[in-house]
């Protein structure tokens, strides 16, 4: 009789733990596929007027990654109001590890997405997988700053990602005189995604992950409307862009699915594991891909599917084995 009770406690237990790592693995895809959406409406958003008239190179993407980072935050901040964390925002900007983090949201955040819309811009769809190749950076970042060993594996996957990166680079688009640009751009974005990650590791092992991206979403929003758009001389835009209401409710939707993303990406790092989430959350780069093809008749190429596809596959190698990845699935 005791041996039956310990045998169905320890199946019990087994299904309990199958159904957590389910969840997990659950969120980290759906993470993945939300992020795709949020580049696939900032591409739409800034096709409205008077995001798409706009002159000059930076005044656009900044004008739509402000609001965008903004409204992602104003998201979360409801997300930890309901969730009775409200206060805890304040107390992690007065602790030295929230202190280290803004300088990595600094990076990740007005840097860094500024860059991804003007890469969005010039090169479309193409710059999606490009932004992936961060895995590769935070790699070799964390090899540099945190001593983190570099092994084989973590190394051929960095080898096969810069060789999607070249393969999606190799044939240009037709009527597209500034992909290149949009390719230096998001790849300029996927280095400050990198090094945001060190700083994330030197400041984020002690606070809560929810409450440090709500504050990085709001910092990346506000640098980039208070300070970033009126120095480029863009405040104008700002305004007409608010006011022409379409684009915006563009931006209110990609907010929530960039602060939906964010939420089950952190989730599925606390369940099946920080690895295990950042390989399922990788695939933004696969679903930014097929849904611009879906819905914004992005031209298929045979380099856009390929370099798309390596760059997947050398990240999940980077940032984990593909044998833990499936065990972990099957557990």
């Amino acid at each position: 009789m005791e041996i039956h009770q310990e045998n169905l406690a320890h199946s019990q237990m087994l299904k309990a733990t199958s159904r957590f790592r389910y969840k997990g693995m659950l969120n980290g895809a759906v993470s993945g596929l939300t992020y795709g959406i949020y580049s696939v409406l900032l591409m739409v958003a800034g096709s409205y007027s008077p995001l798409a008239t706009a002159s000059g190179i930076l005044a656009a993407p900044y004008v739509t990654s402000g609001l965008n980072d903004l409204l992602s935050g104003l998201v979360l901040t409801l997300y930890n109001l309901k969730q009775g964390k409200l206060a805890e925002i304040s107390r992690t900007l007065k602790t030295r590890p929230g202190q280290l983090l803004i300088i990595g949201f600094l990076l990740g955040g007005p840097i860094a997405s500024g860059a991804y819309l003007v890469g969005l811009y010039f090169a479309g769809a193409y710059a999606i997988p490009i932004s992936a190749t961060n895995v590769l950076f935070g790699a070799l970042f964390s090899a540099i700053f945190l001593k983190t060993k570099i092994n084989k594996r973590v190394g051929f996957g960095m080898f096969i990602t810069v060789i999607g990166a070249i393969v999606i680079n190799w044939v240009k688009p037709t009527g597209s005189p500034n992909f290149t640009l949009g390719i230096i751009c998001a790849l300029i974005a996927a280095i400050c995604w990198g090094a945001e990650g060190v700083f994330s590791a030197f400041g984020g092992a002690m606070l809560d992950s929810e409450v440090a991206v709500n504050i990085r979403q709001l910092i990346s929003g506000m640098v980039s409307l208070i300070l970033i758009v009126p120095a480029i001389g863009a405040f104008g835009l700002l305004i007409k862009t608010i006011g022409a209401f379409t684009p915006v409710i563009w931006l209110v939707l990609s907010g929530a699915a960039a602060g939906t993303s964010f939420i089950l990406w952190y989730k599925a790092n606390s369940t099946v594991g920080t690895a295990i989430g950042m390989s399922l959350n990788v695939t933004y780069a696969f679903w930014g891909v097929l849904l611009s093809i879906i819905f914004l008749h992005q031209a298929i190429t045979p380099t856009i599917v390929a370099g798309s596809i390596i760059i997947i596959a050398g990240a999940i190698l980077v940032t984990m084995n593909p044998s833990e990845f499936f065990s972990g699935a099957i557990l």
